[in-house]
């Protein structure tokens, strides 16, 4: 097998830029605003986001998600508590991701604190789902060493049973996480690598945030 070439795999970004003008002074705004957008050009897994996580001793770990709701509040997602990543988020409740838009050329990074949404959060998510994604939180006992895939069929058979006659409760190792930012960056591609990237940082009480143009 011939080695591919990977340093010269690149792309030029020609967009016509960010400018500081262009940007809302609240970052949920701006980011409803650029979500939209990639919503409007048809984006495919739009809401996809790359979810950072680490144990307290700093051992992180990294996996696509789906972003499920977003607010003055902060960044919604839901997942199995006893997950790897539900584990290291109680145990240490720091987390960041990164979401990409490659036809747009547009990233946005997120760093902040999470705390677990309500338990009638959760569950208005959950009732939401296609029934077979519901019986797939029953099912799986996620992050966990299984010899088969069996085994997954022969629970999801068993949970098919159980709750045939009636709704789906929502399982208590079931619900979402909220993301309370503390920083939010915009980056738009630009050519020769001379990308703009603009920093909101939260200041003082919480409530303003500080905006910075950073270097590419």
């Amino acid at each position: 097998m011939e080695p591919l070439d990977v340093a010269n795999l690149r792309r030029e970004y020609e967009t016509r830029g960010l400018r500081r003008a262009d940007l809302h002074p609240d970052p949920m705004e701006q980011f409803s605003i650029w979500f939209t957008d990639a919503v409007e050009v048809g984006l495919p897994d739009v809401n996809a986001i790359a979810l950072a996580t680490a144990t307290p001793a700093g051992k992180p770990s990294a996996r696509i998600v789906l972003l499920k709701g977003f607010d003055a509040r902060g960044f919604v997602f839901f997942t199995n508590y006893r997950s790897n990543k539900g584990r290291e988020l109680e145990a240490n409740p720091q987390t960041a991701f990164a979401i990409y838009w490659v036809q747009l050329e547009r990233q946005i990074r997120v760093a902040g604190r999470v705390e677990r949404t309500s338990r009638e959060e959760s569950a208005a998510y959950f009732h939401s789902r296609p029934r077979g994604s519901q019986l797939g939180a029953w099912v799986s006992k996620q992050s966990e060493v299984i010899d088969a895939r069996q085994i997954l069929e022969a629970r999801l058979a068993e949970m098919t049973e159980r709750f045939a006659k009636g709704p789906i409760e929502l399982p208590p190792h079931w619900g979402g996480y909220r993301i309370l930012p503390n920083e939010i960056e915009f980056w738009q591609g630009r050519a020769s690598r001379l990308h703009d990237r603009f920093r909101y940082t939260r200041e003082g009480d919480g409530r303003a945030w500080r905006l910075d143009r950073l270097a590419p």
